[in-house]
């Protein structure tokens, strides 16, 4: 069982940064596909950003140039860098790990006043 600790979540103004990091308990971190999925009110939860074992990464279109997914497998931690983040970024954040199962954070949430 792998548990993932999300933190960095607050309260924001438009324009501003916040850092988004997760903590996996597991001593073979290197080898997960790490996600960062948002879910705001009333919506599905969608994929904001992944970063697979080698280091290849996606991002859906709306953060692109915005957001930054890092990961250090030393520290067990795979990182949101938000830029500019605008009021529809609004939502709880929720980390992902997966490799033969998936596994869920309990969510951080994150909320951009204009």
């Amino acid at each position: 069982q792998v548990q993932l600790v999300e933190s960095g979540g607050g309260s924001v103004q438009a324009g501003g940064s916040l850092r988004l990091s997760c903590v996996a308990s597991t001593t073979i971190f290197s080898l997960y596909f790490m996600g960062w999925y948002r879910q705001a009110p009333g919506e599905q939860r969608e994929l904001v950003a992944a970063i697979t074992s080698g280091g290849s990464i996606t991002y859906v279109d709306s953060v692109k140039g915005r957001f930054t997914i890092s990961r250090n497998n030393a520290k067990n931690t795979v990182y949101l860098e938000m830029n500019s983040l605008k009021p529809e970024d609004t939502a709880v954040y929720y980390c992902k790990a997966s490799w033969r199962r998936e596994y869920w954070g309990q969510g951080t949430q994150v909320t951009v006043s204009s």
